[in-house]
């Protein structure tokens, strides 16, 4: 099926509705051939700029007919592969090698990404829970609106890049969206089995409605995640992955010519996080001392880690125990840990039947 098949074909199926009304304001004109890199910009009324706004970067890079595709990164503030190779991206893609439209946005959630934390430090909110927005609401909450109710309609495929940030180090993986429709799914996975990444995952953040990626599968976007090491660090590795990711997807979507180009090693696994039972969660306020590598393969009961409480050496630690067999796909970063703080996320092998068809489908 080509590219503008696949396009018709998915509009068809689409309902978009008319934005919200709203005081969003942008520097470029979305429809235009060529690379343009500006903004667009929330009006904001904080103590020391009465009439000022908050601008976002976004960049363009059109020529012709094509599928359009939105592609974000800095969801998180302290998340950087991201941003860096979507950067690098539009520092060297020239207008002519695209046919169709690449939408970008390298550091959505701007004032967590200037600040480096996760959550935007303007109202404390996460981006990647916020959808599908509020014009009226926080700052957030507008960037998320505006995303949800301009964006997603003009869009045939939503990326979005992911790392760990400071709280988690993850596998570098390709992460799969589950699509409220059979077909949907299907393509969600044909695109992102091309990423090329070492693992894929498909995720379903236990059902999350908020996420970007949950909103425009709503909307019958192509959907696409990553999620790039993390710790708050910036992993080469996992840096190549992204740059390379980012150019097989353009490809797979028709944007860019040519076939994706996946290392001997892409696709190598593919894993589910199966739900609730797939998290290792703190019951206690201590220190996390952790007993699995990432990556390695784990069985139900195995120690994970201990729990130590250092202002009374004559308690015993708490030990954790894995509650299933599978795959560690995340663990914490900081050893300081509370209850309710994530301290593994485990995968488990995706149904080799579905994933057999699935790739033969993709």
């Amino acid at each position: 099926m080509t590219a503008l098949k696949l396009v018709e074909e998915n509009a068809a199926l689409r309902k978009v509705a008319a934005p919200r009304r709203n005081s969003v304001f942008t520097s470029i004109d979305l429809d235009r051939d060529g690379k343009q890199i500006g903004f667009f910009a929330m009006p904001q009324s904080p103590h020391d700029d009465a009439w000022g706004s908050v601008q976002i970067p976004l960049a363009v890079v059109k020529n012709g007919i094509g599928p359009t595709i939105l592609i974000e990164a800095g969801n998180h503030g302290d998340e950087y592969e991201g941003p860096i190779a979507l950067g690098e991206l539009l520092r060297e893609i020239d207008p002519a090698d695209v046919s169709g439209r690449i939408i970008a946005i390298p550091a959505i959630n701007v004032r967590a990404v200037e600040a480096g934390t996760r959550t935007s430090p303007v109202d404390g909110l996460n981006f990647n829970r916020c959808f599908p927005g509020d014009f009226n609401g926080t700052l957030t909450q507008q960037i998320a609106a505006y995303v949800n109710d301009c964006l997603f309609p003009i869009a045939d495929y939503f990326l979005d890049l992911h790392s760990g940030g400071s709280s988690l180090m993850i596998l570098p993986a390709a992460i799969i969206e589950p699509s409220p429709t059979p077909e949907g799914h299907k393509r969600n996975i044909a695109a992102t089995l091309a990423f090329g990444a070492p693992t894929v995952v498909m995720v379903d953040n236990l059902g999350e409605t908020r996420t970007s990626t949950a909103a425009a599968n709503l909307q019958g976007l192509i959907v696409i995640g990553s999620e790039m090491a993390g710790g708050g660090l910036v992993s080469q590795d996992a840096l190549a992955i992204c740059r390379r990711g980012i150019r097989n997807v353009l490809k797979h979507a028709g944007i860019l010519k040519g076939a994706p180009e996946t290392a001997q090693e892409s696709n190598g696994r593919v894993l589910q996080v199966p739900g609730a039972e797939g998290y290792v969660m703190a019951d206690d306020d201590g220190v996390f001392e952790p007993l699995s590598e990432l990556g390695s393969t784990v069985t139900k009961g195995e120690i994970a880690g201990r729990i130590h409480f250092l202002r009374t050496p004559s308690r015993e630690p708490v030990v954790l125990r894995h509650p299933i067999d599978g795959v560690v796909f995340a663990k914490r970063q900081p050893g300081r840990v509370r209850p309710g703080n994530c301290c593994f996320v485990l995968a488990v092998e995706y149904p080799e039947a579905l994933a057999k068809g699935d790739r033969d489908d993709a």
